[in-house]
C-alpha cells in the first residue's frame, strides 16, 4: 500500500528527539510523501527548512492558522509571500476559521482568511483549509472566491456531518480525513458522511502528533500520533466506504499528487 500523508505537524516539539526514526517508520509503512503543515510564520519557516533537509520526501504549506490570525501583519505577510515562491511549498495555509476557541478574535480570523483567499487567486497554489464551528461564515467567504481559485483547495481534517459535506461539494474542493474517523464516540457524523465523498475528492492524513486513532490494536504505548499510522486510517475509511483499501490508497495518492503537483 502506497500513501501520501497530506497533513503532518513535524515541527512539533514532540518529534524533536526522533524525527529521523519517525520518517523511517512512515516509509516502512508505505507513506511515500508527507506534507508538513505551516500554522504561523515560525512553523512555516521550520516546515520549509525540513523540506530542504528531506527534499525527496517532504513538502509543506505556509500560512496563518485561524488561531494565529492576529499575528498576520505586513512584515510577516511579506515573508509568507516569499515562501510561496519556493518549490517545496505546495499550498497556502493552514488558513480558515475556528470559532470554537477564538484564540484570535473572529474578525481577525475573517480578515486573515480573506487575505489568504485573495493571495490564492494570484499565486498558483491550492489552499489548505481549516474550519470549526464556523460553517456559514466559512462557506460565504470561500464561495465568494471559489471561481477565482484555479489551483483548488482541501478542507483539512474534515469532521463534519453529511449535510455540511454535501454543501461543500458544491464548491468542488477536496476533503482530508484523519483518525477522527476511527473514534466511534465523537466521529459518528464523519463515519456516516465519509462514504459520500467522491473518490476523486478524497485525501487521507494523520495530523500527527494529534488525533491518534482511538481504535488501534495493539494500542501504541505513546499517545503521539505518527505518519506511520496512516495505513490504519486508510483501512478504516475503506471499510466505511465498502472499498478495497489498495484501491483507496491508489486513489488518494493520485488525488494528492494532482492537487499538490507532487
Amino acid at each position: 500500500m502506497q500513501l501520501i500523508d497530506i497533513g503532518v505537524n513535524l515541527t512539533s516539539s514532540r518529534f524533536a528527539k526522533d524525527l529521523d526514526d519517525v520518517l523511517v517508520r512512515a516509509q516502512a509503512n508505505g507513506v511515500q510523501q508527507q506534507l508538513v503543515t505551516g500554522t504561523d510564520l515560525t512553523s512555516s519557516q521550520q516546515a520549509l527548512a525540513l523540506c530542504q533537509q528531506y527534499p525527496h520526501y517532504l513538502r509543506c504549506t505556509a500560512g496563518f492558522h485561524p488561531h494565529h490570525a492576529s499575528d498576520n501583519n505586513p512584515q510577516s505577510w511579506q515573508q509568507l509571500e516569499s515562501m510561496w515562491q519556493q518549490p517545496e511549498v505546495v499550498a497556502i495555509g493552514e488558513t480558515g476559521l475556528d470559532f470554537n476557541r477564538n484564540f484570535s478574535p473572529p474578525q481577525a480570523q475573517l480578515d486573515s482568511f480573506e487575505r489568504h483567499l485573495q493571495a490564492a487567486c494570484e499565486v498558483d497554489l491550492p489552499l489548505f483549509l481549516h474550519e470549526r464551528d464556523a460553517e456559514d461564515a466559512f462557506y460565504e467567504l470561500l464561495s465568494h472566491y471559489r471561481t477565482q481559485l484555479k489551483a483548488g483547495a482541501v478542507l483539512h481534517c474534515f469532521t463534519g456531518a453529511k449535510d455540511w459535506l454535501m454543501r461543500l461539494l458544491d464548491l468542488d474542493i477536496y476533503f482530508g480525513i484523519t483518525g477522527w474517523v476511527c473514534d466511534e464516540r465523537r466521529g459518528g457524523d464523519l463515519r456516516a458522511a465519509v462514504a459520500h465523498i467522491p473518490a476523486e475528492r478524497l485525501l487521507v492524513e494523520t495530523d500527527a502528533p494529534y488525533l491518534l486513532p482511538r481504535d488501534m490494536r495493539p494500542k501504541p504505548k505513546s499517545s503521539r500520533n505518527e505518519p506511520a499510522y496512516l495505513s490504519h486510517i486508510a483501512k478504516t475509511v475503506a471499510a466505511l466506504r465498502h472499498e478495497d483499501v489498495e484501491l483507496l490508497a491508489s486513489q488518494t495518492t493520485a488525488n494528492a499528487r494532482a492537487l499538490f503537483r507532487l
